[in-house]
């Protein structure tokens, strides 16, 4: 078995390589920072790994690393590389939120397509999509990163129907945690208020979520307890709520 991550040089990323090392994959594992990749790669010696260094918010090295390992018969990809970024919305960087988009919807939009294409041939394989519980609404002071993890849901979700009803034994599935203890929070400049979940736990729950078929995977009773009351909310006083909880945290 091999499997296919990026945004692996850290966090969540990381922690899945080494889960799915335990479990036997062969690894592929993708990242700008490579001498991290190497590091990781020094640490599983019990499985084979392929480091390749790649700037996923550029549409050229999503194809490159499509090309490099189209061949290498994959069986799991995770989509795990992508940012987050705090702020009023006049006020946030505009390039730093192109480099976002390009980063959590099209690399992930690019990588997903052309590996479906290659699982649907074989009949198997597994997509596993790293999205949020932010997925789940609208975020005042964190919005582009709220929109680009609800492109991520509902696009697998879209996905999902499709391999469903064309009964295919591909799968697909999304996971969605709150606050996870990563790096997230200082590449976003922000601290949560809600304490966080550990990132190994974070990794090996999504991994064994995915692999049994699950489509919207969430690892915490208060988040999905929160997701339930969302639908009795309407979106105004949800965008209330939203800005609050936001408002709430350390911005830095």
């Amino acid at each position: 078995m091999k499997a296919l991550i990026t945004g692996a040089s850290s966090g969540i990323g990381r922690d899945m390589a080494r889960y799915l090392a335990q479990k036997g994959y062969d690894l592929i594992i993708a990242a700008r920072r490579e001498e991290r990749l190497h590091e990781l790669k020094e640490e599983l010696k019990n499985v084979n790994v392929r480091c390749i260094k790649a700037d996923l918010s550029s549409i050229e090295d999503c194809k490159r690393l499509y090309a490099q390992t189209k061949d290498e018969n994959i069986d799991m990809l995770i989509n795990n590389a992508g940012f987050g970024l705090a702020g009023e919305f006049l006020k946030t960087d505009l390039d730093t939120e192109l480099n976002m988009i390009d980063t959590n919807i099209k690399a992930l939009h690019i990588l997903t397509k052309l590996y479906l294409n290659d699982f649907v041939k074989k009949d198997s394989g597994t997509i596993l999509n790293v999205a949020s519980s932010a997925a789940f609404m609208s975020g005042p002071l964190l919005s582009t990163y709220y929109a680009t993890k609800n492109y991520v849901l509902r696009l697998s979700e879209a996905i999902y129907e499709e391999l469903r009803k064309c009964g295919s034994n591909v799968k697909i599935s999304v996971f969605c945690p709150g606050p996870v203890n990563t790096e997230f929070n200082r590449v976003a400049k922000v601290e949560f208020s809600l304490k966080g979940i550990s990132s190994e736990y974070a990794a090996k729950y999504a991994i064994d979520k995915a692999l049994g078929g699950k489509l919207i995977i969430v690892p915490s009773f208060s988040i999905k307890a929160g997701i339930f009351l969302r639908r009795f909310i309407s979106e105004k006083q949800m965008l209330k709520i939203s800005y609050n909880i936001q408002k709430r945290k350390n911005y830095r």
